[in-house]
């Protein structure tokens, strides 16, 4: 199994208390502590631009400044987005981005792009909201600019959604041309979300990776309908790598893990969210597949792994001001999984 794992950014309120001066920093540390220890094969940020649960003024930075900048201070590690919103950039302005990224890292961009949901961020941005059927059809019109961009050079497109006229990718990422990467897209595409009818027929179609319901009967359900569409469209289903994203609380013992969870609820009662809401947050913590000890971790995993989860992308909420979790997976539970 591998293993990548979120920097905290602020989107679900995981730096309150830090001021905005020495956010960056905690951030750049935590990338470059992932990029020292080689458990780790990538990390990664959100696309968002308000906060969760609701919306606050608490600090939530953009994703593709921080890709940027964890291109420049690290080395080994991936760096990826899970997920990037399409309708938030231009397609032909957004491969351009990740293909400077590419330049910019080394070769090591993931491109995780989906299709969007948090409507009050759409709202407020002057994007609309446009339906979900709109939404998804931007998704798959975009994909294929990326794809045209990164493997030829330029794209041309007259779409119902997005007009791309000969739109140049110069240099092309590094990936798929200096140095060997996906041979589908060049830069390696995450297609993200588990909608049945289209997601998963576009995931099909394009991706080398997807993400989607990491809870053991939502990930069998989602991987047998990603089958049958890959045997629609032609494609080997063995050629995707399915994976997830997962929420860590992990402790050595019930009462390690106890206090984990009441320091997310303190975390989110410091930023403002009211006690319902705050509590309402832990208790849908408790219930995730990564809550425990580090053999209940390691135990739900190995029956992920046997359904054909390879791919686990990890959150701590706590990393920004404690590692001690981080360590504990480190030690107890990736080397039980890795290779």
């Amino acid at each position: 199994m591998r293993f990548g794992i979120f920097v905290p950014q602020g989107w679900r309120m995981d730096l309150v208390g830090i001021a905005p001066q020495q956010q960056w920093g905690v951030m750049r540390d935590l990338a470059q502590r992932v990029d020292a220890e080689e458990g780790w094969e990538s990390l990664w940020v959100y696309d968002h631009f308000h906060t969760v649960p609701e919306p606050s003024e608490e600090s939530c930075h953009e994703a593709w400044s921080l890709m940027s900048a964890f291109a420049a201070v690290t080395g080994r590690v991936r760096l990826g987005q899970m997920c990037t919103c399409m309708s938030y950039r231009n397609p032909a302005y957004l491969a351009k981005v990740a293909a400077t990224v590419d330049v910019v890292s080394g070769g090591r961009v993931e491109m995780g792009i989906g299709a969007g949901w948090y409507e009050h961020e759409w709202l407020a941005y002057g994007y609309g909201f446009p339906t979900a059927g709109e939404r998804l059809a931007r998704l798959r019109e975009g994909v294929d600019v990326f794809r045209q961009m990164w493997t030829t050079g330029s794209a041309t497109l007259d779409g119902e959604h997005y007009q791309v006229d000969g739109a140049m990718c110069w240099p092309r990422p590094l990936q798929g041309t200096v140095f060997p990467g996906s041979e589908l897209n060049g830069i390696p595409m995450w297609v993200a979300g588990g909608g049945e009818k289209k997601t998963l027929r576009i995931a099909a179609e394009y991706a080398d990776y997807t993400n989607f319901d990491g809870a053991p009967e939502g990930f069998a359900r989602k991987s047998e309908i990603l089958r049958g569409h890959c045997e629609d469209v032609g494609r080997d289903f063995g050629s995707i790598v399915r994976s997830a994203n997962y929420n860590v609380v992990i402790g050595r013992d019930e009462a390690e893990v106890q206090e984990r969870l009441a320091f997310v609820k303190d975390m989110f009662l410091k930023a403002g969210v009211g006690e319902d809401k705050a509590q309402h947050q832990v208790e849908s913590l408790r219930t995730q597949p990564t809550v425990g000890t580090p053999e209940q971790i390691v135990q739900t995993l190995r029956g992920l792994e046997g359904a054909g989860m390879t791919y686990a992308i990890t959150y701590f909420a706590e990393a920004a001001f404690d590692t001690s979790g981080i360590e504990l997976f480190e030690d107890e539970v990736i080397p039980e999984l890795a290779g």
